[in-house]
């Protein structure tokens, strides 16, 4: 079975939301996923249903607070995929967490899907590395049949100690495995306007990890395209990525 993976910081509802709503809206339109990831969702907004309700797809919305009800991380999973079992939530400290939701659907052996959104603070790398050992020791306590995909914005570059915690546990990268290496940039997009984040450097903060048996044959930036006729609009500060995923099915 193949599965289409996406993740998207979404930047709430800061810089420009009414703006950015529409190529969001036209973005996920022509994606539809088979499973999303979104990360600062504000769900008293409702901005998870709004990108479920876009295209022709039917979503099962799941959601994972952090810091505070009404916001945090959203997984969305299109049909004939449903959820498995009932969606867990790990608090990770700082106003952080993951959602893991076991998805099954069309015969393959059920796969886990992981939405997290790690510490913010560019010079907190101790932080984010504690984070991400406590989010793959959770996950090595539950294993998914058919593998496991962690998507979001780990506010951590390649070269940080965040990413090769997740290398060592047995995660790949599925832009690394497709294309060879991380892309150059995943924020800022490009976006400008009046609050905007300009806290650290361009670089590569966003990924989809996937574990064995779980292959990529594709995978690239999405929701990347600024507005027409104006540079300085993107859908979000943060650009988002999708994957074709190869997922097994059970003999």
């Amino acid at each position: 079975m193949q599965l289409d993976v996406a993740t998207l910081n979404l930047r709430n509802i800061a810089d420009r939301w009414p703006e950015r709503l529409p190529l969001l809206l036209a973005d996920m339109a022509a994606l539809q996923p088979d499973l999303l990831g979104v990360q600062e969702c504000v769900f008293a907004v409702e901005q998870d249903r709004l990108l479920g309700a876009a295209g022709t797809g039917r979503y099962g919305i799941h959601r994972g607070w952090a810091g505070r009800p009404e916001y945090g991380n959203s997984v969305l999973v299109r049909q004939p995929l449903a959820a498995a079992d009932e969606p867990e939530r790990l608090e990770l400290g700082r106003n952080r967490s993951a959602l893991r939701v076991v998805v099954a659907g069309a015969g393959a052996d059920p796969v886990a899907m992981v939405v997290t959104h790690l510490h913010h603070v560019p010079a907190d790398e101790a932080a984010r590395e504690e984070q991400a050992r406590t989010l793959v020791a959770w996950l090595a306590e539950r294993p998914a049949p058919g593998g496991t995909i962690v998507v979001g914005d780990f506010n951590a570059e390649p070269v940080e100690a965040t990413y090769r915690v997740m290398v060592d546990a047995g995660f790949r990268s599925a832009h690394a495995e497709v294309n060879g290496a991380e892309p150059a940039v995943t924020w800022p997009s490009g976006i400008q306007a009046p609050g905007m984040d300009t806290d650290g450097d361009p670089g590569c903060l966003d990924y989809i990890w996937l574990s064995d048996p779980l292959r990529a044959t594709a995978c690239r930036l999405a929701f990347d395209r600024p507005a027409v006729g104006d540079p300085t609009l993107y859908p979000s500060d943060h650009l988002g990525l999708v994957a074709r995923i190869q997922a097994g099915s059970r003999s």
